[in-house]
């Protein structure tokens, strides 16, 4: 059995070993919140399906009332694979920000890497990410909409919105701690940001002039990215969003990291 010695000091020496040697902690958290999740209760896995549909339905009714251009790609995939990253996100953004608080009790009873809390909210909402996925293949299969090579592309985009997920929701827990209101906060941000990234529309519909502040939403860029590997390259990738979100993703998971670290030995004590 190997020994651990807990002592002041040591844990920020061994912190990144620490990582590694409770990674077993990440399968058994997310296993528990994938529990609680779908079979804690009324509907179960339903709400993981209709809520993409739902959304769906309705940016596909906006599209068709505000006439807006087509151009060969049927409105349902368009909307579709918008949400996959977009739904991913808010998932992992709404859980990873309340999840130390939930798991307050644990944090003021053990030591471990407080980082694996939030992690495992974000992991959770990969089974939501797999579920839309399905979905939209479903709806690719009765279009008769097949995807080309450019879907080779989907996974590494995956991970992007991953690291962004995991780079803000660091934050924001954090944040949570520190100061309740922002239990308030997160919703106003996932729900503005639903109307603030194209959706219902695409990045080129941004007059020219807005169109680098509009790319300032990371989320703009891996949009545009899912949109082109899922509809076989017929929705262009602006490069400046696309590069703006690799920069923004990678600021923010250094600095919610960074955050994170610095703030962390004091959740047993403010929680």
């Amino acid at each position: 059995m190997q020994e651990l010695i807990i002592e002041p000091g040591r844990a920020e020496l061994h912190y990144w070993r620490d990582l590694w040697r409770f990674r077993e902690l990440l399968y058994f958290l997310s296993q528990r919140d994938i529990l609680v999740r779908y079979k804690q209760t009324v509907i179960g896995v339903a709400w993981a399906v209709l809520r993409p549909i739902l959304t769906a339905a309705v940016f596909v009714v906006f599209r068709h009332m505000t006439k807006t251009a087509n151009r060969g790609v049927p409105d349902a995939i368009l909307v579709f694979a918008a949400l996959l990253p977009w739904l991913f996100f808010s998932n992992s953004l709404t859980e990873a920000s309340n999840s130390l608080i939930g798991n307050a009790n644990l944090i003021s009873k053990i030591y471990f890497p407080r980082v694996l809390i939030p992690a495992s909210s974000v992991v959770t909402s990969l089974v939501d990410f797999l579920i839309t996925l399905l979905l939209l293949a479903a709806l690719m299969a009765s279009y008769q909409f097949a995807p080309g090579w450019e879907i080779l592309a989907l996974p590494a985009l995956t991970v992007l919105t991953f690291a962004l997920s995991i780079g803000i929701g660091l934050l924001l827990a954090a944040l949570n701690v520190e100061y309740r209101d922002f239990r308030y906060i997160v919703p106003f941000i996932v729900q503005f940001g639903l109307f603030v990234s194209p959706i219902a529309f695409q990045t080129g519909s941004v007059p020219t002039k807005w169109r680098f502040i509009y790319s300032l939403n990371p989320l703009v860029g891996i949009i545009d990215g899912f949109r082109w590997a899922i509809l076989r390259g017929q929705t262009p990738i602006d490069p400046l969003a696309f590069g703006l979100s690799i920069l923004i993703t990678c600021l923010f998971l250094a600095f919610g990291l960074w955050y994170f670290r610095r703030t962390e030995r004091s959740f047993a004590d403010v929680i």
